[in-house]
């Protein structure tokens, strides 16, 4: 075994110490434009031109050791930013981006503003300003929370109270939950109204707005949801075929098309039957002769024909009758 000199492990460590130290120090003539909000590092550095001139490994090796240098200019930016630990001291280290100095285009146009509803408008107009309010409130009667709307809210249902009050002024004969119940309908009926109005300006105005595949008021009829339902089942990738039928749903008729899809001839396949019908479709359009089929224009003309006969023959029966009655006119008037 050869004795090793210890200048030439020391040598050995110092070179591998500088390699490290070249992994993470990257000089250049010129600064590189950061824009740590997006990510992004511009070079303005013009690159060597004898390295990517053609193709081939050193044109390979030399953009990678760019994209390298360039990365670790970035990498070096960011790790001087502000961080902090995420989720506590024991969550990972995050920094904190700053603002983009690039706007980045967007892929798809933004979408366009939604109409303000009738009630914006008039919010807008009076200066109404929109509070959140809490979804629960405590029902003195029950002793508990409930929703402040929707099923089993706090308060109940005044149409369904056991007890009505006569309002001052109001006829003591009248039913008071019959005029519970009238004025409950019409606020549903008017409500209704107003959300319809507001799809139609909607439409009117250019926004797309979904449309409804059932009644808008919930109170479907049995055609609407046999509809909806055959709709459901058909759009699965398999047409439907394997999709659980409800207990009492009815088998559907066979269709048309027998639920099949359209088909395409593979793309590897018989190359002679393929060849042989490009031969004949290049036959037919290269032919003076345009290919007709004898039988089929021959009944079209004959159809022709026969409608056209009709037609002479009703207009002839059309004009006798309206000679008749042009001559019976005369007797009947001097009767």
């Amino acid at each position: 075994m050869a004795a090793v000199r210890v200048e030439e492990v020391l040598a050995a460590a110092e070179e591998r110490e500088a390699e490290k130290r070249r992994s993470v120090t990257v000089e250049k003539e010129l600064e590189l434009e950061f824009d740590l909000g997006n990510l992004l590092a511009l070079d303005r550095n013009p690159p060597a031109a004898a390295g990517l001139r053609g193709a081939g490994p050193r044109r390979e090796a030399l953009l990678r050791a760019l994209a390298r240098d360039n990365t670790q200019l970035l990498v070096a930016r960011l790790w001087e930013l502000p961080a902090e630990r995420a989720g506590g001291a024991g969550g990972p280290l995050v920094a904190r981006l700053p603002e983009p100095a690039f706007r980045l285009p967007r892929e798809k146009p933004p979408p366009r503003p939604r109409p303000p509803t009738r009630w914006e408008q008039f919010a807008r107009l009076k200066g109404i300003r929109r509070r959140k309010r809490t979804s629960l409130v405590w029902d003195e009667q029950a002793k508990e929370w409930r929703r402040r709307w929707g099923y089993r809210r706090a308060g109940g249902d005044p149409a369904r109270a056991w007890l009505a009050e006569v309002p001052a002024g109001a006829d003591p004969q009248e039913d008071q939950f019959a005029r519970l119940r009238r004025e409950k309908r019409e606020r549903v009926a008017r409500n209704e109204l107003n959300r319809l109005r507001n799809l139609a300006r909607a439409h009117r105005a250019g926004t797309t707005v979904p449309a409804a595949p059932l009644h808008p008021t919930g109170h479907q009829s049995r055609e609407e949801l046999g509809h909806v339902t055959r709709v459901a089942r058909v759009s699965t990738a398999s047409l439907g075929r394997f999709q659980p039928r409800l207990p009492k749903e009815p088998a559907e008729p066979p269709s048309r098309s027998g639920g099949r899809k359209r088909r395409f001839e593979p793309l590897l396949g018989n190359l002679a039957a393929e060849r042989s019908r490009q031969l004949e479709l290049l036959r037919d359009m290269g032919s003076k002769k345009p290919v007709l089929d004898i039988t089929r224009a021959v009944n079209k003309q004959l159809r022709q024909e026969e409608a056209e006969a009709a037609a002479a023959k009703g207009k002839k029966q059309s004009q006798r009758g309206k000679r008749g009655r042009r001559q019976q006119r005369p007797g009947r008037s001097s009767k």
